[in-house]
């Protein structure tokens, strides 16, 4: 079976197209949605400018001694900051037990929406926790804040064309997005030698879905993402020339009654003489407001296997406490099957990473 993560020119959503321009990408959206889970977006309109001035950035703050960068780290309940190394399992997310718990060699650093961004409303401080920046690069925040916007733009775009898609009158997210809990992810795989052990249970980010409604993924055109099919194989995906990869997360997938693909993914970047081939990359999550409850669209009601209503701060807690605090997430029944059920990719499978 053919594996293909569509391309799709946003650019009639971003700049004004008629009605009849919008239709169509929203058509491809759907099947998209609804075959892949994944997408490859174009015509998005982030500038080039700013997306190399974030790319300079995080090289620098990754670039620090690890101690340095241990000073920023947070409570698993806070989502900010820094994670080092094997301090995270993305797999417990869903309640998988890997070979070895918080085994994930990706480190990162978290920025999100914070109390301030939403002035006149009651929200959890833990929630919507205040960033923290590093001091030893001055020159950090200013472009991560800029491409922090940008992909906010672009995730709220999406979501106009998902009510287009979805025959849902326009603005149908609006009010569940009002004071989204969206956080900026920015991951690093080109660890220095001797910081991990290159055995072959080494994984980069374990096997997981995204927890709320859209993912916005800027990376290196560089192996180590991998997505799981329709046909229950691990297959490879790397961005195309300007691309920005987009999936669907659980929220979206519960809306729809999995009209719509929660898509379970994984990073394996590859060994190449014993050193782990440098992969960068950041995925902005657009999650949704922490009080919205979500249940199933009237349109998307089936034959009684609907998932049960969720609030969004009630999800997304119980799967940071799998990925941030180790405690196996006990609501993932189906994505857990998934991943238990799925087969090693045919590169794999011819020693890639020998």
């Amino acid at each position: 079976m053919d594996f293909h993560v569509p391309i799709i020119d946003i650019a009639p959503y971003v700049g004004g197209g008629d009605a009849t321009t919008r239709r169509a990408v929203a058509r491809r959206i759907d099947e998209a949605a609804r075959t892949v889970g994944f997408m490859q977006i174009v015509g998005h309109g982030v500038p080039g400018s700013v997306i190399d001035g974030f790319a300079d950035a995080l090289d620098e703050f990754f670039a620090l001694d690890l101690e340095t960068k241990k000073r920023y780290r947070t409570p698993p309940e806070i989502n900010r900051g820094y994670s080092p190394p094997k301090s995270e399992s993305l797999s417990l997310s869903l309640g998988v037990e890997s070979a070895t718990r918080m085994n994930d060699f990706f480190e990162a650093f978290n920025i999100g929406a914070s109390l301030a961004d939403y002035p006149g409303l009651d929200l959890p401080a833990a929630d919507y926790a205040e960033n923290v920046w590093p001091q030893e690069v001055p020159g950090y925040r200013a472009p991560v804040e800029a491409y922090y916007a940008e992909a906010a733009r672009v995730a709220r775009t999406l979501t106009t064309a998902f009510a287009d898609a979805l025959e849902l009158p326009a603005g149908y997210f609006g009010g569940y997005t009002d004071h989204s809990l969206d956080v900026l992810r920015m991951n690093n795989y080109a660890l220095p030698p001797g910081t991990v052990d290159l055995d072959g249970d080494l994984i980069g980010m374990g096997e997981h879905t995204d927890y709320g409604i859209v993912t916005v993924l800027w990376a290196d055109q560089a192996p180590g993402l991998q997505v799981l099919g329709a046909d229950g194989r691990w297959h490879d995906v790397q961005p195309a020339d300007g691309a920005l990869l987009v999936n669907l997360g659980d929220l979206m997938a519960r809306w729809t009654n999995e009209r719509w693909l929660s898509t379970l993914h994984r990073v394996k970047p590859p060994i190449v003489n014993g050193t782990i081939q440098r992969r960068r990359s950041a995925a902005y999550f657009h999650d949704g407001n922490i009080d919205a409850l979500i249940e199933t669209l009237p349109s998307c009601v089936g034959d009684g296997s609907e998932y049960e209503p969720v609030t969004v701060a009630d999800h997304i807690r119980a799967k940071l406490a799998g990925s941030r605090a180790g405690l196996p997430n006990t609501n993932a029944g189906r994505e857990a099957a998934r991943v238990l059920a799925a087969a090693e990719p045919e590169s794999a499978l011819r020693g890639r990473n020998a």
